[in-house]
């Protein structure tokens, strides 16, 4: 059983949902080495997510970042935490639904990914700033 565990960092990026599948792999050449694994993908935000869905249509994306802004609009009244802006409470909420970690099967040194299925960092703020990943992969 071998174990790889690396923290990469993801430049900047505009509120929106964004494919990085590719700078995953990137930094993963270990990748090829795992025969049968999991790889695991942790975000180390609070106001941004990770979500696995279409890679091939962008107009997925912008649906995607339509859709949960419209559910959980910024600046509503009742929030108490707006220290870093309007979206700041409804950038933790969206983390929280979508989620801080995906497990992905390895299967002969590739992501068991569907055809049409990529990996995105979900930028719920205006201006997030760069974001850290840690990935661990681990299997034979």
């Amino acid at each position: 059983m071998a174990w790889y565990q690396r923290e990469i960092f993801l430049p900047a990026k505009k509120r929106g949902f964004h494919l990085i599948t590719n700078e995953i792999l990137h930094n993963l050449p270990e990748l090829k080495n795992i025969k049968t694994g999991i790889l695991n993908v942790f975000i180390k935000h609070t106001s941004a997510s990770l979500t696995i869905n279409e890679n091939a249509d962008p107009s997925v994306r912008s649906d995607m970042e339509e859709f949960i802004s419209r559910t959980i609009p910024d600046s509503i009244s009742y929030f108490k935490h707006n220290y870093e802006g309007a979206e700041d409470m409804p950038s933790h909420i969206k983390s929280s639904l979508l989620g801080a970690s995906l497990n992905i099967p390895v299967n002969n040194g590739q992501l068991c990914l569907g055809t049409w299925q990529g990996i995105y960092l979900c930028e719920h703020r205006n201006y997030g700033g760069s974001r850290k990943l840690v990935l661990t992969l681990w299997g034979e």
